[in-house]
């Protein structure tokens, strides 16, 4: 894929491998939603304790993985090597959350959307810059896999 077309997928789907690098420089995997931004960034909200804002706090680096397809030919994959900054004010926060997707379809209540509104005060946003991206898209193999 080119990097339009990663981008592209990476906006079409909602859920991502996140690697950090621990203390021990070992690779910390969470899944988890995220968003992809105006710009291309991709945003993930956490809450500001968790292991993988410690280790961007202490390494800003971290790699996301998706990946789609469950027969060889339909997989397609993007891997974004990213630069990572921690977001802890409300309004680039609160701009940012706009385009973390979840699979949860259903709009939240008024009584859900305050508790989410109280959780900022907890949590931070990490907004990842791609600076290098792989990709593969199994179905432009044809038959020739």
């Amino acid at each position: 894929m080119s990097d339009a077309e990663a981008i592209e997928f990476l906006r079409s789907e909602c859920k991502t491998v996140l690697g950090t690098i621990s203390k021990d420089g070992m690779p910390h995997m969470v899944t988890l939603y995220y968003g992809v931004d105006p710009e291309g960034r991709i945003v993930i909200s956490s809450f500001a304790k968790a292991q993988k804002v410690v280790n961007c706090e202490r390494d800003p680096r971290a790699t996301i993985s998706v990946e789609t397809g469950k027969a060889y030919h339909e997989i397609k994959s993007v891997m974004a090597q990213c630069n990572v900054e921690i977001i802890r004010d409300f309004e680039p926060m609160r701009a940012a959350m706009q385009y973390i997707r979840s699979a949860n379809p259903r709009p939240h209540t008024e009584e859900a959307q305050e508790q989410i509104r109280a959780s900022y005060a907890k949590r931070v946003v990490l907004r990842l810059t791609p600076f290098r991206m792989i990709s593969w898209d199994h179905s432009k193999l044809g038959e020739k896999y």
